[in-house]
């Protein structure tokens, strides 16, 4: 097991030695997401999520044809309104959701059909009409098209499951946290594997 573990973190660390700016700004971006959202304290985490979409305006800005930097966005806006909250987060969602779409248009699979799970879960989270944009039927369409592109994926089955709790289907859902438990690790997600698993363990707990 340490010599896979291994094998991963050296193909990891070749790939940002040798990547393309793009890439490298791509990995940046999700490397920091996931520090802040797991790693930094629930108190300042609202100020970094918006040093952070302001660092990465920049980013969108040289590779706007990106379908993977354009997800990134989307969860970095999405993530920060989620901190921010109240109807100032509501701009910052309808942006999200903006990019997200986009990305889809660019490139439907990118990042294992993560587009599909963002926008699955802003639309089950966000109000609907007159305030937001909130559906839960197209929450549940998109959220379905994430699991047929990545059916064995943490985020995915994670997400998938949430919205089933709030759908009041604990049985299924809990069935799906499961599965996201056993997903497979991601190199270089590391963090972010780490601190979903114990959201899905906190989710558990409560069903």
């Amino acid at each position: 097991m340490k010599k896979i573990v291994t094998v991963l973190s050296l193909v990891f660390f070749s790939f940002n030695l040798f990547a393309a700016p793009m890439d490298k700004a791509i990995v940046s971006m999700q490397t920091e997401w996931a520090h802040i959202k797991y790693e930094v304290e629930k108190d300042q985490q609202e100020s970094m999520f918006e040093a952070l979409v302001d660092s990465t305006e920049d980013t969108l800005k040289k590779y706007p044809d990106s379908a993977e930097v354009l997800i990134w966005r989307a969860i970095i806006l999405s993530t920060y309104a989620g901190e921010k909250g109240g109807l100032g987060a509501l701009g910052l969602v309808k942006e999200a959701k903006r990019l997200l779409e986009l990305s889809i248009e660019l490139d439907p699979l990118a990042l294992q059909g993560s587009a599909y799970t963002s926008l699955g879960s802003l639309y089950y989270q966000v109000p609907g009409w007159p305030i937001g944009f909130g559906s839960d039927k197209k929450a549940k369409q998109y959220l379905a098209k994430s699991l047929e592109i990545n059916p064995d994926g943490i985020d995915s089955n994670f997400f998938n499951a949430d919205f089933l709790i709030e759908q009041n289907q604990n049985a299924e859902a809990k069935q799906m946290l499961e599965h996201a438990l056993e997903a497979k690790p991601r190199p270089g997600r590391e963090i972010a594997d780490n601190g979903r698993r114990k959201e899905i363990q906190e989710l558990l707990s409560k069903l």
